[in-house]
């Protein structure tokens, strides 16, 4: 019977786990108040204004993109594969040949 199995708690258990209960709030409110004690006030940080750049520099800056992108022309691109005439003179791919593909028979049917 089920009523049979229940075990009483004595005083002494109850007692324990008060004071397991006690324990733990302490420790969990002296942390709290730790904490708050040792958090320096909230402050914020302020970057400055980034200064204008004078007339000398905007002279000495490269020139604005002809075809509208934000991307450098100068140096031009070099294409990963040099043309023939450029490898007869001695220039070397920037990358390893492509592997060639591997072609596997025609998947059958049943």
């Amino acid at each position: 019977m089920p009523a049979d199995e229940r075990r009483l708690v004595s005083g002494p258990d109850w007692l324990f786990a008060v004071a397991l209960i006690a324990a733990g709030t302490a420790i969990s409110a002296l942390s709290i108040s730790e904490i708050r004690a040792n958090k320096p006030q909230q402050q914020l940080a302020q970057a400055t204004q980034p200064s204008s750049p004078s007339e000398q520099q905007k002279k000495d800056a490269e020139p604005e993109s002809t075809t509208g992108t934000a991307r450098p022309t100068t140096p031009a691109p070099e294409p990963a594969r040099p043309d023939a005439d450029a490898q007869k003179q001695g220039a070397q791919p920037a990358l390893p040949p492509a592997p060639a593909e591997k072609i596997a028979p025609p998947i059958k049917e049943k």
